[in-house]
């Protein structure tokens, strides 16, 4: 159909953003680490539309994610990781397609203490964004979300890293 009325079950995604994460204070934190990070993600729809008479009409799709990036503040870092997504993208008539997605993955980080406990730590995800169609098959990319490090209680510390970020990119759709 139109752009805007949902994808076909067979459709698939290519994405490659990059952004920043202002670092938080919060949830046991103790240091405000932020982040530039560069995000490369594959996904496929899970079906169809859904909900088609509702206000909520449009499809579920799963990605998969490896991103990279390093602390900028307050040291210099690195920190890759590896994430499945779940997202919903809403079909909205439009060339505007709105989404929200969760994700839980791995991580690796040079961050250390006082926050993080050593290399490996898993990453939490929740975001929030928009595909802005430019042509039947690509749109740029708007998101913003939260991500949380941590290493579950697995080490110690255990206090995480916590943060806000924005993001903007390309999406291929074929």
């Amino acid at each position: 159909g139109d752009i805007g009325q949902g994808f076909r079950s067979d459709v698939q995604t290519l994405s490659l953003q990059s952004g920043a994460v202002a670092g938080l204070a919060i949830f046991g934190s103790r240091q405000e680490h932020d982040l530039t990070l560069l995000s490369l993600s594959y996904g496929h729809m899970l079906g169809g539309v859904v909900g088609k008479d509702h206000w909520y009409r449009g499809n579920w799709e799963l990605r998969g994610e490896f991103f990279g990036g390093a602390q900028v503040s307050p040291s210099r870092d690195w920190v890759v990781g590896l994430t499945p997504h779940l997202r919903y993208d809403f079909a909205t008539g439009t060339r505007w397609i709105p989404y929200a997605d969760a994700g839980a993955g791995v991580s690796a980080t040079g961050i250390g203490h006082p926050d993080l406990s050593g290399t490996f730590e898993f990453n939490l995800q929740a975001n929030t964004g928009v595909h802005w169609f430019l042509r039947d098959n690509f749109a740029l990319t708007f998101e913003g979300g939260y991500l949380h490090l941590s290493c579950a209680g697995i080490n110690s510390p255990n206090l995480g890293l916590n943060g806000v970020k924005a993001m903007a990119g390309a999406t291929w759709f074929f």
